[in-house]
Parts: structure tokens; C-alpha cells; sequence
């Protein structure tokens, strides 16, 4: 007996210290990311020269043979190239106040960046670290005091909150538990309701979660479409939309009663007519317009500004020929001007009214785009692909502004309004000019 606890309390012992060294291991991981990024930061800050000694010749020859492996890109309208993530980047959401891009990696960390300070030649970010875990998907709440990920191994939700210190730099604390899990299969997307009246989850079953903030599910949706490809709250957060298997988009509206209780999940119109499986779709800011992208090589624009509790139907717009793949994503300007389209590691951009492609961006990372999207303001495209994220200016947006002030010009009858028209055209081609005069370095 005395043998059998004494072989058990050693096999415990070592269990212990094996724990402990793995615990130790990812600690010096982070201090070592940590030192290595404050030293980068600091050495691009002073600009100091001295003698260097053998370890630091050594790790930047090291340095210099991962910056000559990492994929390098240049193109007209890029604006700025992130590059904080150690990790591949897969997912970016712009706070409702347009001042903060987030973004998350398997670097078990999310970055908060200044959208103010993209045009500059630094990009300094926050780091949120996610404990023993890292997020595949970010979403900020609509207030941008807060944002939600999805744990990759946890397979749930877990809220983290932005508190401002005494410095005026932000903190980042998680909230004390996760959602509990509810799927079955890999999950696609997470969005919080621009109303702050719920959550939502997508899978790649066919199920969609509608929680509210505390973390209970307040409805489940069967969407029937075999499997769903891709699923998303509608920015005036009344809509739930998904896609898939199918050649059609579903859209429901989440009905919550004066008193702000949630009533019911009811169908509001789908999308209909592409003739394959539908990859991702978009909404323009306002909700009154949708654009698809399929697996029949068209992308299709949509009037969603529809009274669909009288049985009206969206109209369709436009269908326009395009290179598509599995897993290409769609974005659509805030203003519903611009469409683009991604395509493996390629961007198409096109003028959504004519359906005249615009904009061509060829390898833009080195492996396929993991997500893609506009500002809030329309001034800028920004992707992911590789543990960078591509920031582009939005030319053909200003195009199709500066073509609809025309068009307004020419109808304008009052005096005052032709010249203010005539100064906004001047404006918007001047930041057009500066757009194209040539690349970053």
C-alpha cells in the first residue's frame, strides 16, 4: 500500500511540474513579444547609434531573413500595411464611432488600432491578450466601450471591456465567464446588434443563435439552406441574414416589444436569383441595399428598402460578371457605391451603379483574404490574409462621388447650390489627385 502511494504521489508531483513548465513557457513567450515589440518601438523612436554587440547583430540578421520571408506588397491606393499580429490575422470590425479598427489572430492576442493614424508612417496598436486561448472572430460593441470573440478552442463567446486609465490609454479586462457553448460545428460569424439588443452566432450547420447580452439564447434558427456559408446582423440591427448551399440569402427581422423585450425571430424576404449556392453577401449602411456574391461567377445588387410585411419583394438592381471562389467575401461602401469582391489573395473593386470594374489588386497577401470590409466613412478598404492588414484608399468611392455632384450640378438651379456643388467637386478631386500620386513606401 505504502509502495502504490508513494508511485502516486510521484506520478502526481511530475504531472505538477510538466503543468508548470508548460504555464512558465507561454509566460516567457509573451514577455519575450512583449520586450522585443516596446525594444522596436522604442529603437524606431530614438533613432540611436552605437556599437552593437554579437547577440544583437545576430538577431537582426535573424530579423532580416522573417522580414525577407514575409510577402511584400505595393499598389497606387495602399494607405498603410499593419503589421503588430506574430500571427495570421483572421477577422477586422471598425467601432461604430469610427475612431478603432479591431482585429484578432492565432497569436492569442486582439490589436485595437487608430484609424486617425493610418495615413501616418507608425502604427502603434493596443494588445488585448486572450488567456490560454486565442479569438477567430472580433466584434466591438455598439457603444466602443467593449467588444466580443469568438475562442477557438473554447468554442464560445467571451466579452472583454475597454476602460480608459488615468493616462488616457485603454485597458482591456475579460468578463469574469464565457458564454456557455451551444454549437456543434465550426462557427462562422458573431455580431452584436447595432441596438445593443442582442447577439448573434452562425455555424456551418445550419444554425443560427440569437443571445441576449447576459449569455442566454433567446432563439435558434434553422436556416434549411444545407450548410451556411456565411451569416450577419444588417447594420441597423434589426436583420439576421444567412447563406449558403442554396442560391438564395434568407433574411429574418429580430422583433423586440415597446418595453424592449425580445418577442420573436420572423422571415422578412430573401434573395433570389443567382443560380448556385450563394458565397457572402453585404448591406449598405442605411440596410436599403444588399450585394451577393455566388458560386455562378455574378454578383448581384439589391433594393432591400422594401415593405416586406405587405409581401414586397427586394428589387433587383444590377448582376454583373465576376471571379469568385470558396470562401470569397463581399463589402459594400457604406453609401452602397463601391463593391468589392475578394478572390483567393485578389481584390476587385467596381463602381456599383454602372457595374464597372474600377479596381484590380492582385496578391495582395500571401495566402487567401480572411476578411474584408470598409470604414464607417467609406475613406478607406482595409483586408487580411497573412498576419498583415492592407489598408486601401477607396478611389472608386470618390469617383462615383464626385461623378453623382456632377450629375447634381447639372441640375442645380439655385446659384448658391451650384457653387457649393462646384467647390465639393473641387475638394473631392483634390483628395482624389493626392490618392493617386503614387504608393507607400
Amino acid at each position: 500500500m505504502e509502495l502504490a502511494a508513494l508511485v502516486a504521489l510521484t506520478l502526481l508531483l511530475g504531472a505538477l511540474v510538466i503543468l508548470v513548465a508548460v504555464a512558465v513557457g507561454r509566460r516567457k513567450e509573451e514577455i519575450r513579444e512583449e520586450i522585443e515589440q516596446a525594444a522596436e518601438f522604442a529603437a524606431e523612436g530614438s533613432g540611436a547609434k552605437g556599437p552593437a554587440s554579437k547577440k544583437q547583430k545576430q538577431d537582426k540578421q535573424r530579423s532580416r531573413k522573417d522580414k525577407a520571408a514575409q510577402h511584400t506588397f505595393s499598389h497606387t491606393l495602399l494607405a498603410a500595411s499593419l503589421k503588430s499580429h506574430s500571427g495570421n490575422v483572421t477577422c477586422l470590425d471598425f467601432s461604430s464611432n469610427g475612431k478603432y479598427l479591431a482585429s484578432c489572430a492565432d497569436d492569442r492576442t486582439v490589436r485595437i488600432w487608430s484609424t486617425k493614424d493610418f495615413l501616418d508612417r507608425e502604427h502603434k496598436c493596443l494588445r488585448a491578450n486572450v488567456e490560454l486561448d486565442h479569438a477567430t472572430l472580433v466584434r466591438f460593441s455598439p457603444d466602443s466601450r467593449a467588444f466580443i470573440t469568438w475562442l477557438a478552442n473554447g468554442d464560445t463567446i467571451r466579452i472583454f471591456k475597454m476602460m480608459k486609465k488615468e493616462d488616457g490609454t485603454l485597458s482591456f479586462k475579460a468578463a469574469p465567464e464565457d458564454f456557455p457553448q451551444k454549437h456543434k460545428a465550426t462557427i462562422l460569424n458573431i455580431g452584436i446588434a447595432e441596438t445593443g439588443k442582442f447577439i448573434m452566432s452562425a455555424s456551418t450547420d445550419t444554425s443560427i443563435h440569437i443571445w441576449d447580452l447576459k449569455g442566454e439564447v433567446l432563439a435558434s434558427i434553422n436556416t434549411n439552406q444545407i450548410t451556411n456559408s456565411y451569416a450577419a446582423i444588417s447594420p441597423c440591427g434589426r436583420f439576421v441574414a444567412s447563406c449558403g448551399f442554396t442560391p438564395d440569402v434568407k433574411v429574418w427581422e429580430v422583433c423586440f416589444g415597446k418595453g424592449g423585450e425580445f418577442k420573436e425571430v420572423a422571415r422578412a424576404f430573401d434573395l433570389k436569383g443567382h443560380s448556385a449556392g450563394v458565397h457572402a453577401f453585404a448591406f449598405s449602411n442605411n440596410s436599403h441595399r444588399m450585394v451577393t456574391v455566388s458560386k455562378d461567377g455574378t454578383w448581384k445588387l439589391w433594393n432591400t428598402d422594401v415593405e416586406y410585411k405587405k409581401q414586397q419583394d427586394p428589387y433587383l438592381l444590377k448582376t454583373v460578371p465576376c471571379a469568385s471562389s470558396e470562401g470569397s467575401l463581399v463589402a459594400l461602401s457604406p453609401d452602397g457605391r463601391v463593391v468589392a469582391i475578394s478572390n483567393g489573395s485578389n481584390i476587385a473593386m467596381y463602381n456599383a451603379a454602372s457595374g464597372e470594374l474600377e479596381e484590380e489588386l492582385h496578391s495582395v497577401h500571401s495566402g487567401e483574404i480572411t476578411d474584408l470590409r470598409f470604414d464607417i466613412n467609406g475613406r478607406f478598404l482595409v483586408c487580411s490574409g497573412d498576419k498583415a492588414i492592407r489598408v486601401f484608399h477607396n478611389a472608386p468611392g470618390y469617383r462615383a462621388s464626385i461623378r453623382d455632384m456632377q450629375d447634381m450640378l447639372k441640375k442645380a438651379q439655385n446659384e448658391a447650390m451650384k457653387q457649393r456643388l462646384q467647390q465639393q467637386i473641387k475638394d473631392a478631386q483634390s483628395a482624389l489627385d493626392t490618392v493617386l500620386a503614387g504608393p507607400v513606401d
